[in-house]
């Protein structure tokens, strides 16, 4: 067996340090290296670090060495099988998405080195950071790996949504993907799945936080590398507006179908703020398809003009609501947002109509068309919508008690919203 050396460096603070692993490699192949974010030591292949499960979701990190007998893949599998998909086929997937990244040929003899870093533990995957060096230049991916069941389950089905949403629309509001591949572990007997895709550089995960310094709830960027912060009023607003827009500019407005079970606080949007300037992405799609379920096999009709927009009244609702949602800190109970989530939904809402290419059977533009719509509905229809929509919700969903019990309240802010903005037309 290579021998395998290692070194870590962390910071004092208990943000992500690095573990590296060298190889010698075969003569015109790259070497990797490997980064985990634990402890202030040294780990050798087979020490503790090495040898230890990993956590199944974030709520386990705090405690990464304790021993579970419900986790069986340690950190050592998870980085050798990430290391085995990028090797495979002598590292054709990356090559041919370094040559789309670069827009040339990149062979692999121009690869020196690859490094892998163990960002975070999810529900669904454990994502790793690829960085790929060449000539000078890094260049950054994703590889998601999903280890869990339900993770395996998922992350074929994602892999071809995100191609699909690409194919379908223009915008670059989702991460590009690039190959995927399972790989076998633990002498054949254990399944990895894993898939390639675009890294958004300098993007960080998000969350609503209670800022010490005032106690009040507010939006906590999660910086890997600098101390967390706290976004302004400003910044906060212009989030949820892009979040909605980006929701909004992936509903199909024909056959109704929409990005699904997504939810802040599985960090599925990540931010990014240089200059004072906010820009969101999103980085997964789990479901895509139509708000309403077929009717046993009968083929559906053509939607009309007012069918589209009455769906589309159901979308924009059912977003206003979601969109408040969150946990503490990413982890903890139940959050709902502050006021102006509500304000900055309609907002992006109504800019991601307004993306749209127009098209029949709508005489004017959507966007103009919808805000009639909306305009026309009275405070007391809102209220029967909106409770018909949190009908839908699954019963058991932990977000449910915090929905019902500031509906009331949300309907109240939702109309004053819809009317202001009415003010300023």
């Amino acid at each position: 067996m290579q021998e395998l050396t290692f070194s870590a460096r962390f910071t004092a603070k208990g943000l992500p340090g690095r573990i590296y692993f060298n190889n010698q490699t075969m003569p015109g192949t790259p070497r990797f290296k490997c980064f985990l974010s634990h402890e202030y030591q040294a780990v050798p292949e087979g020490g503790r670090i090495w040898t230890t499960p990993i956590p199944l979701s974030r709520q386990q990190v705090d405690v990464p060495f304790r021993k579970e007998t419900s986790v069986s893949v340690s950190h050592g599998v998870y980085f050798s099988a990430v290391r085995e998909f990028l090797e495979k086929d002598r590292f054709k997937m990356l090559v041919l998405a370094l040559s789309k990244r670069l827009d040339r040929n990149v062979t692999l003899e121009e690869l020196s080195e690859i490094r892998i870093f163990l960002e975070k533990h999810g529900e669904f995957y454990h994502p790793a950071r690829i960085e790929a060096e060449l000539n000078g230049l890094t260049i950054p991916f994703v590889v998601n790996v999903a280890l869990s069941d339900t993770g395996k389950n998922g992350i074929r089905k994602e892999y071809r949504l995100l191609q699909r949403l690409h194919t379908d629309f223009s915008f670059s509001f989702l991460p590009r993907v690039y190959g995927q591949d399972r790989i076998l572990s633990k002498g054949g007997d254990f399944e990895t799945r894993m898939f390639l895709g675009e890294w958004f550089e300098a993007y960080s995960e998000f969350h609503i936080s209670r800022d010490p310094a005032d106690g009040k709830l507010k939006i906590v960027v999660w910086h890997s590398e600098h101390d967390n912060y706290f976004l302004t009023v400003a910044q906060t607003m212009e989030l949820y507006r892009q979040a909605a827009m980006i929701l909004t500019c992936y509903y199909n407005i024909e056959t109704f179908e929409h990005i699904s079970s997504w939810h802040h606080a599985a960090g599925d949007f990540v931010v990014k703020c240089q200059n004072g300037k906010i820009d969101v992405k999103l980085v997964t799609v789990r479901q895509y398809g139509p708000m309403f379920a077929d009717d046993g096999g009968v083929e559906p009709k053509a939607p009309d003009a007012m069918m589209m927009l009455e769906a589309l009244l159901v979308f924009f609702l059912n977003l206003a609501i979601r969109m408040r949602l969150d946990r503490l800190d990413g982890v903890g109970q139940i959050v709902w947002s502050d006021t102006i989530a509500v304000g900055e939904t309609l907002r992006g809402f109504l800019d991601g109509l307004a993306l749209k290419p127009p098209g029949r059977p709508f005489a004017a533009p959507l966007a103009d068309c919808f805000w009639q719509q909306l305009l026309s509905c009275t405070h007391t229809e809102l209220l029967d919508l909106n409770r018909a929509i949190v009908q839908k919700f699954h019963p058991r969903s932990p977000d449910v008690p915090v929905v019902q019990q500031h509906l009331q309240q949300h309907v109240d802010d939702l109309y004053d919203a819809v009317q202001q903005q009415r003010a300023h037309l």
